[in-house]
């Protein structure tokens, strides 16, 4: 059983103050995170194995967004300060 079964899929947006590293211009952006939440319930076919991988599963959201553009430059900027996955409690 694949791993994407136990969870439900959708993109979400998120505001994060960001600096351009080369005009050093501050401005919020917003980020796009693909948020996986794990499902109430197991699907029927599952066997042993998928059971405890679904236990142990935990809601979480994944960075789509690298590069953003600065607004004042225009220039194409790397995302460092901003963590790729983030867990959901």
């Amino acid at each position: 059983m694949d791993e994407r079964e136990f969870f439900d899929e959708r993109t979400e947006k998120k505001p994060a103050s960001l600096s351009c590293p080369s005009c050093h211009q501050s401005a919020e952006y917003e980020i796009q995170w693909l948020v996986r939440t794990k499902k109430k319930n197991l699907p029927p076919r599952a066997d042993d194995r998928d059971r405890a991988k679904f236990a142990k599963a935990q809601s979480y959201m994944l960075r789509r967004d690298d590069m953003l553009v600065c607004m004042r430059c225009r220039k194409r900027f790397e995302i460092t300060g901003v963590q790729s996955v983030a867990f959901l409690q």
